[in-house]
């Protein structure tokens, strides 16, 4: 299903949000911070706790190059959660058409020490970066960030993340694409309003600039593109924030809340979808989330000096010299607001 529709989907504040459970708030909350690619896993009580973090699976990922675990950030201070977008296609009906494994979804999502308010800032999965060593398969150096998920996995993900932004990280989540269908399906669809004309290159599908009602199959589909979006890699970037926020926007402000059935299916497929650090408490993560809502959420792209300059690596993105350490000290001293505030965020132009 791929229909215009004029009408964008909103999600205020309502009541029935205010009244619901704690619980409830930290499940929603999750969904909102990662999206299409973890949704959330909130527990109370053995059962619920059983339910859905028995269905996750877990590996080490944080460690090498990365802050160590730190009660008192949990306990009260500001957070940051590293999301990572796994385009493996194992197990898809199409996965010959996509070979190997990178990271294209980079997500790093900083919460407020007030544990009210959310930044989700995409890194351009093109940077060009200092990767870490990963034993004989790379002795170390500049190369495209997305790389280091091919040549270490998460961990060397996770490792090159904190060495580009100076930021203790606090859990890692990771998911593949088969992910965005089977969440936007399990709330029967999103409402996605894009500013530019997009088109496929993989279907020759176009959305006008517009609203459309948008299934797991085309939300998919949307978040790929990269050629037929204006700014490229940054324009799918954005996209992608886009089908976060809409994916966020559908599940507070639909009967799914008060529906344990299409609850529970959007939270078995979260939860079966993901990959995460085996030190990564989800009870805390949810309790920490419980406050945030869509519209305490902004989205950032990391600023960058150039899109297309020549590297050993083909083609990659220089992140910008200045404003972009400026966001991550921002990010470390939690005033990123104060950042955004004189760094307004505009879509790619066409």
């Amino acid at each position: 299903m791929v229909t215009e529709n004029p009408r964008r989907l909103v999600a205020p504040a309502t009541s029935r949000w205010r009244a619901m459970a704690g619980w409830k708030k930290a499940m929603i909350a999750l969904v909102l911070m990662v999206g299409v690619l973890c949704a959330g896993l909130g527990t109370v009580g053995f059962g619920l706790k059983q339910r859905y973090e028995g269905r996750v699976q877990r590996e080490d990922i944080l460690g090498k190059g990365t802050a160590p675990h730190d009660e008192r950030r949990w306990e009260s201070g500001p957070l940051n959660l590293l999301l990572l977008g796994s385009d493996s296609r194992d197990g898809e009906p199409d996965q010959a058409l996509y070979p190997g494994q990178r990271s294209d979804t980079i997500m790093l999502v900083h919460l407020n020490a007030s544990r009210d308010a959310a930044t989700v800032v995409s890194i351009p999965r093109d940077s060009y970066v200092h990767v870490p060593a990963a034993g004989e398969i790379w002795s170390g150096g500049p190369n495209k960030i997305n790389a280091a998920f091919a040549f270490g996995g998460a961990a060397l993900a996770a490792e090159t993340v904190a060495t580009l932004t100076g930021l203790p990280l606090d859990g890692v989540l990771v998911a593949n694409f088969a992910a965005v269908r089977k969440l936007v399906d399990a709330v029967e669809g999103i409402n996605v309003c894009l500013p530019y004309t997009v088109t496929s290159s993989d279907t020759g599908v176009t959305w006008p600039a517009g609203c459309h009602d948008l299934d797991g199959r085309a939300a998919d589909d949307l978040m790929r593109q990269r050629h037929g979006v204006p700014g490229g890699d940054f324009g799918r970037i954005h996209d992608q924030q886009l089908v976060v926020r809409a994916l966020a926007e559908r599940v507070t402000a639909t009967s799914l809340l008060t529906s344990p059935t299409r609850l529970d299916r959007v939270l078995t497929t979260a939860a079966e979808s993901l990959i995460v650090d085996r030190d990564l408490d989800l009870a805390d993560l949810a309790l920490a989330l419980r406050r945030v809502k869509p519209e305490t959420v902004q989205f950032v792209t990391t600023p960058f000096s150039d899109p297309n300059v020549q590297t050993p690596a083909g083609s990659a993105v220089r992140l910008d010299e200045v404003r972009a350490p400026a966001l991550f000290t921002a990010l470390r001293e939690d005033r990123v607001a104060q950042w955004l505030a004189a760094n307004p965020q505009t879509p790619p132009a066409n």
